[in-house]
C-alpha cells in the first residue's frame, strides 16, 4: 500500500514508468507548461484567470530506433501543445477533470498515441498545488493512419509551371491567393531545361523528383513568404500557422505507404495526389499541361501561366 501511495504522488513521468507494460513503450513528455486560465466552479473564480500547470506524458506505438531521425515517424511535441490550446479554446469549464479529459482525448486521436497521463494543477489557490491527474488509453478501434490529422485544415493546392513561377507579378498573385482564406501549398513543375537521364527507373524517379525540388527553391527565392518543406509534419505546422509552403515532394512520395505509384513523376499528377491525400479544397493549376484527370473528390481548375485568380477561388 505504501508503494502504491508513493507511486500515485510521483511526477507523471515516474508514474508512467511504474505503469509501463512489458516491453515498455517509448514516452514523450511536456512538463511545467504554465498558462493563465479562467476555470473553476466557485463564483470567486469567475471573470479572473489562474496560473495552471500542465504535465503530460504520452506513451507511443513506435520505438526511437525505428524512427530513423524522421519527424514524420514520431508523435511531435506540437501534438501535446496543440491539444492543450484546442481544449482551452473551447467553452469555459468548471472542472480540471473536464479539461484534462479533453486534452487526453485529443492527444489520443493521433495514430501513434497509445496512452497518456495528464496532470493539471492550480498554482494560485494557496501554499500548495490543487490538481487532478487522469490516465487514458487509446480506443481499441484506431483510425487508419492518414497523411494529416483529422483536425488539420483543408489547404488550397496551387500548381505553378516554370513559366508561372517566372511571371513578374508573382508576389501580387500570392497576395490574391492568400485572400481565399485556405492555407496555401504551392506545387511546381520541373525546369524547362532537359535533365539527366538514368539507365534504370528507380534512379530516374529520384532525378525527376529532385528536378521538381530545384524549381521549388527557385520559387522560394522569388518571395520571402514561400518556405520549402518536405515532410508531412512541416506541412501540417505550416498550414496551422499561416505559412505559404512550397512542396519538395521526394520525401513524402518515397515514404508514403499509399503513394502515387512508382511510375508517377509528372509534377501535376503529384500535386493532384497531394490534394487528394490532404483533402484539399481545390487545385488551381497555372500553366499545367492538358490530359491529366483529377482523382475523385479533387476539384481541378486549369489556368494559363499568366492568368489571374478566378473569382470562385477568391470567395
Amino acid at each position: 500500500m505504501v508503494d502504491e501511495i508513493s507511486t500515485a504522488f510521483r511526477h507523471p513521468s515516474e508514474r508512467a514508468k511504474a505503469l509501463a507494460g512489458d516491453p515498455p513503450r517509448d514516452r514523450i513528455a511536456m512538463t511545467e507548461h504554465r498558462r493563465e486560465v479562467e476555470i473553476g466552479a466557485f463564483q470567486a473564480e469567475r471573470g479572473v484567470t489562474q496560473t495552471v500547470q500542465f504535465d503530460v506524458v504520452v506513451e507511443v506505438e513506435t520505438r526511437a530506433e525505428q524512427a530513423v531521425d524522421d519527424v514524420d515517424r514520431i508523435l511531435s511535441y506540437d501534438t501535446i501543445v496543440e491539444a492543450i490550446d484546442a481544449a482551452l479554446a473551447e467553452e469555459r469549464v468548471n472542472l480540471l477533470e473536464t479539461l484534462a479529459a479533453r486534452i487526453a482525448d485529443r492527444i489520443l486521436l493521433h495514430p501513434l498515441a497509445a496512452r497518456c497521463i495528464v496532470r493539471i494543477g492550480k498554482l494560485d489557490r494557496g501554499p500548495y498545488v490543487l490538481g487532478v491527474e487522469i490516465l487514458r488509453n487509446a480506443p481499441e478501434t484506431r483510425r487508419r493512419l492518414r497523411l494529416l490529422p483529422e483536425d488539420a485544415p483543408h489547404p488550397r493546392i496551387v500548381y505553378l509551371s516554370s513559366e508561372a513561377i517566372a511571371r513578374p507579378d508573382l508576389s501580387a498573385l500570392l497576395d490574391r491567393l492568400e485572400e481565399g482564406g485556405a492555407p496555401l501549398i504551392l506545387c511546381v513543375g520541373r525546369p524547362d531545361a532537359p535533365g539527366p537521364r538514368a539507365a534504370h527507373a528507380m534512379p530516374q524517379r529520384r532525378i525527376d523528383l529532385l528536378a521538381i525540388e530545384q524549381s521549388a527553391w527557385v520559387l522560394a527565392a522569388r518571395d520571402a513568404r514561400c518556405v520549402v518543406v518536405d515532410s508531412r509534419t512541416e506541412l501540417d505546422w505550416a498550414m496551422r500557422h499561416g505559412q505559404i509552403s512550397v512542396w519538395a515532394p521526394s520525401k513524402l512520395v518515397l515514404d508514403a505507404h499509399d503513394g502515387p505509384g512508382a511510375s508517377v513523376t509528372d509534377p501535376l499528377a503529384l500535386a493532384l495526389w497531394l490534394a487528394q491525400a490532404f483533402e484539399a479544397v481545390e487545385v488551381l493549376a497555372f500553366g499545367a499541361p492538358d490530359g491529366l484527370v483529377a482523382p475523385e473528390g479533387v476539384r481541378l481548375t486549369r489556368l494559363g501561366a499568366g492568368d489571374d485568380v478566378p473569382s470562385a477561388a477568391e470567395g
